[in-house]
């Protein structure tokens, strides 16, 4: 049996908001495992949502740029913010950016491998440390492609803290310029930057984050001591409002809640004379 100290108990509470003594016995019955703790505790009911514990202590900027059909998110970290405000960071974080869309790598380890204009990233951020001043670093990148018709959009929230791009297919290239269309995907990237939802549809959760959050309604609806065939509809219920709440397209719209992303959409491409769906996002927070 492991031992459950006091910085133990302190963080659960932190991730939950539970009580003391509730996070002492879901230690305790999860054998000092801290997820299991959880999620013991989000079958009672005593926790709404896991949360982080604590928030990243790394200062930077993500970055997110479009070229063409292709866009990029990119995170890059230096030691402080007053660095990571400067103009010199930005163009050190956009330029790491445009290497990202330019060169598809497959990870950091292959970016910092790879070359762009002439030189290997790396030296350029070996080059960049020295100039700067700060340990910096390539922390995390999402890179877009649309094939066909279509256009990326691409969204900065709280001074770079929050980097978005939203992918959309449409049937109309005149689509891609109209003003309709370009406030309605910086609408769905807002959306995106405050929500920051699982997955772009049903269809597209996780299947281990879908089998897990299953698991979770199940055990509370039989903590409920109702028959098996009413908690089957109250795990499938909150299953549906899991799925609301956390998939793009079914999210009500954070402008209008009378209507869903999806119906947002719909509505604006009937306004512009064209058929837009949204294809794909990607969103980086700092920290992430």
């Amino acid at each position: 049996m492991a031992q459950i100290t006091a910085a133990m108990v302190k963080e659960l509470r932190e991730m939950t908001g539970a009580g003391m003594m509730e996070c002492k016995k879901a230690l305790t019955e999860a054998d000092g495992n801290l997820d299991a703790a959880v999620d013991i505790l989000r079958t009672r009911g005593l926790a709404a949502a896991a949360k982080k514990a604590g928030r990243a202590t790394n200062e930077g900027r993500v970055v997110a740029l479009v070229e063409g059909k292709a866009g990029a998110v990119c995170q890059v970290n230096c030691e402080t913010d007053f660095v990571a405000l400067t103009d010199k960071f930005q163009a050190y974080a956009e330029g790491f950016t445009k290497a990202v869309l330019a060169n598809d790598p497959a990870d950091v380890e292959a970016l910092l491998a790879s070359e762009y204009e002439g030189a290997k990233v790396q030296d350029e951020l070996t080059e960049a440390i020295h100039v700067i001043g700060e340990n910096m670093q390539i922390s995390s990148f999402k890179r877009l492609a649309i094939e066909g018709t279509g256009a990326l959009v691409p969204y900065i929230h709280m001074n770079g803290k929050i980097g978005v791009l939203v992918a959309f297919r449409f049937a109309n290239d005149a689509t891609a310029d109209d003003e309709r269309f370009l406030t309605m995907g910086k609408d769905v990237a807002m959306q995106i930057a405050a929500t920051n939802p699982v997955s772009l549809d049903e269809s597209s959760v996780p299947a281990d984050v879908r089998n897990h959050e299953m698991e979770i309604y199940k055990a509370q609806a039989a903590e409920s001591g109702k028959p098996e065939s009413i908690q089957e509809k109250i795990a499938s219920g909150r299953m549906q409002k899991f799925y609301k709440e956390n998939c793009l397209v079914d999210q009500d719209f954070v402008k209008d809640s009378d209507k869903s992303v999806a119906q947002y959409v719909a509505g604006v491409a009937k306004e512009i004379g064209d058929t837009i769906e949204v294809a794909d996002f990607a969103r980086i927070a700092l920290g992430d």
